[in-house]
């Protein structure tokens, strides 16, 4: 599988926060680059009052849309004056400008996952046994990870988290296979990831003690 099909995005955020007895208003401006060359790339901003966004510019749109009642009334003013002028200049001045820091400082780097492979408690169903394949700490966040039984892919009884944000721009995912021992047999874990030059496979050996299952996890060679 090419790595090259995944699609990494950056949204750039800048909040502008104010309040007074209660009442809390927000300015959020975002840039959205779904490509290097530029292509598809997109300014919104949104105002935000008591957490609810009552107007909002898309480049891709090209005015402002209100969403709730004081909203429309703006955005039918602000479309016929300055302010339009203004955020439609955003998009070159504020976006395309900044795209090649962006690019270099974070899309462009990659930081491969940490996988580990364990047993855990299987849920009360048709097989005794389950295996969680977690990878941690990993950018940008596409990654595919699959199951192989005897160096084929396994597709049946296997569940899987989504990317989960760890909240510090990394992160992880865990993958669950139930399945029914077999003797000989040889279960394993395939990661692939932008950071990697090629899938790596971590090889599931009941025969050893936690430590060293983790040990090879953690080295475990490529396909």
């Amino acid at each position: 599988m090419s790595m090259s099909i995944f699609c990494v995005s950056l949204t750039l955020v800048l909040s502008i926060f104010s309040g007074t007895d209660g009442y809390f208003y927000q300015v959020v401006r975002q840039c959205r680059y779904s490509s290097k060359d530029l292509q598809g790339i997109e300014f919104i901003d949104s105002y935000v009052f008591n957490q609810a966004e009552y107007i909002r510019f898309n480049s891709t749109v090209g005015k402002f849309v209100g969403y709730t009642e004081h909203g429309v009334k703006n955005a039918e003013a602000w479309n016929k004056g300055p302010e339009l002028a203004g955020e439609l200049g955003e998009l070159e001045r504020y976006c395309k400008l900044n795209a090649p820091i962006d690019y270099s400082a974070i899309l462009d780097k990659t930081v491969e996952p940490h996988v580990r492979l364990s047993s855990v408690a299987p849920p009360s169903g048709r097989h005794p046994a389950m295996l969680m394949c977690s990878a941690y700490d990993f950018y940008p966040k596409p990654i595919r990870v699959t199951w192989l039984r005897d160096g084929r892919e396994v597709k049946s009884d296997v569940t899987s988290t989504e990317e989960l944000a760890n909240g510090d721009w990394y992160y992880q995912i865990h993958s669950h296979l139930e399945y029914t021992p077999r003797s000989g047999e040889k279960i394993s874990c395939m990661v692939e990831h932008i950071s990697l030059t090629e899938p790596m496979v971590y090889h599931w050996d009941p025969s050893l003690p936690e430590a060293e299952r983790n040990k090879i996890a953690i080295g475990a060679s490529g396909l």
